[in-house]
């Protein structure tokens, strides 16, 4: 199963309601005029950053970023950065309660899906001249991008890979990972038939999030959501259909299951019930917590198996400079150091988020690690949706399909065709 933690869960998340009543209310970018609305910044000066900072930053990311700052309080001195930890469940309401307000702190971190919604209101400063962009991992940069213009830079990020029971792999009699769709297949009826599984993968056979299921091995079959103007929806295409059949012949086929209980995946990870699933990196803590110092050795991960391509999804947080800020300059300055390789190795030992900055993977911390390795070469071609207004609107009518076609067996193109239909329905928003 594809497994999101609460963090992951509500950095894609978003409250589509509050963003239609601030359009209602008329608080966004087409309410200023040219005379009162915030310039955009165009550059990063090279003195100092000087003055008062205010950030907003949510859970322990809010928690811990205060520890970091003080460097960069150190290294400009003068320069204050007060941080307010939000949680994360009350983050979205927060900010766009503030764009209605015009309350918003200098800078903050932001989740990836929402950057359509806030750069349509108006809220965001375009990144300037002096951030270097080509560092960051292609697919998370362009969780910035917004009809091509960028706002903020990619923070941490995380994506997704198939985890594995090396002992029980073994005795199915694999010994090298798959690479393709065929020999995951089989890997999974490995599983079941000489390891003793009851399921051969956990696959997420709808409800929330299974689009970041799906679109993995749609990607991989060459499909994409949008037109590269991201004005229409491409939902039902071959590409997407072959994508959707993959991902349901697993059902099918009995090889995963619709009937395992929910948000137990490590425990049927760690039992045998069902060995392999697709998920993110804080998996590996939680089930090395769950099965102590007898299942960390037989943990093993690995890139997800190609079509055309090896695509997964690509999340995390972005970090922002907001329009409105009084110190926009100072705030760059502490989003250009948050950028740097070796603040971002510091973040990664500080807060185990990894890194955006494909030079911080570098670090002895990270790459020592018997497993994030596999993650930093996933990174390398994942992606996300792209960043219109109404994705989530989008997202919910995806995963209701998907659901139809895993549990109530709804054939490929019938879901590839209701998605396209919801999703042209509900509009990108722009």
């Amino acid at each position: 199963m594809i497994t999101q933690s609460t963090r992951g869960r509500l950095v894609t998340g978003g409250a589509v309601l509050t963003a239609a009543a601030l359009a209602l209310s008329g608080c966004g970018r087409s309410e200023e005029s040219p005379e009162s609305a915030p310039q955009a910044s165009t550059s990063i000066g090279s003195d100092p950053a000087t003055g008062n900072l205010t950030v907003w930053a949510m859970g322990t990311e809010g928690e811990n970023l205060p520890k970091l700052t003080k460097e960069f309080e150190a290294a400009n001195p003068g320069t204050k950065v007060t941080v307010t930890p939000i949680p994360w469940d009350a983050a979205h309401n927060k900010f766009t309660t503030a764009i209605t307000a015009q309350s918003l702190p200098d800078a903050a971190m932001v989740g990836t899906t929402w950057m359509g919604e806030f750069a349509d209101l108006g809220a965001l400063d375009p990144t300037p001249a002096g951030i270097d962009t080509s560092s960051f991992f292609p697919g998370a940069l362009d969780t910035t991008k917004v009809k091509d213009v960028g706002y903020g830079v990619p923070w941490y990020v995380e994506t997704r890979v198939v985890y594995y029971r090396k002992d029980l792999a073994a005795k199915a009699g694999i010994t090298t990972p798959p690479t393709d769709w065929d020999g995951l297949k089989a890997m999974a009826k490995a599983m079941q038939d000489k390891a003793g599984a009851k399921y051969g993968i956990n696959l997420q056979p709808g409800g929330q999030g299974s689009w970041q299921s799906v679109m993995p091995f749609a990607w991989s079959a060459g499909a994409n959501i949008t037109s590269d103007d991201d004005k229409e929806f491409t939902l039902d295409t071959p590409e997407m259909q072959e994508g959707l059949k993959y991902y349901q012949s697993f059902f099918t086929e009995k090889i995963a299951g619709t009937d395992l209980p929910p948000n137990q995946t490590e425990a049927q990870f760690v039992s045998g019930q069902a060995p392999m699933f697709i998920s993110g990196p804080w998996m590996a803590g939680s089930i090395a917590k769950l099965g102590g110092d007898k299942i960390k050795p037989n943990i093993g991960v690995f890139e997800l198996p190609k079509n055309k391509t090896s695509t997964s999804f690509v999340g995390g947080s972005n970090f922002v400079v907001f329009k409105a800020s009084k110190n926009k300059d100072g705030a760059w300055k502490l989003v250009k150091w948050l950028s740097d390789g070796k603040t971002q190795a510091d973040w990664f030992k500080l807060s185990t988020d990894l890194p955006a900055v494909q030079a911080a993977w570098k670090d002895p911390s990270i790459a020592n690690d018997p497993l994030l390795p596999v993650f930093g070469k996933q990174l390398e071609t994942a992606k996300a949706p792209p960043a219109i207004v109404n994705w989530e609107q989008v997202a919910t009518a995806f995963d209701t399909e998907v659901e139809k076609m895993a549990k109530a067996g709804q054939s490929p193109e019938e879901t590839a065709k209701a998605i396209q239909t919801k999703a042209s329905s509900i509009g990108t928003g722009s």
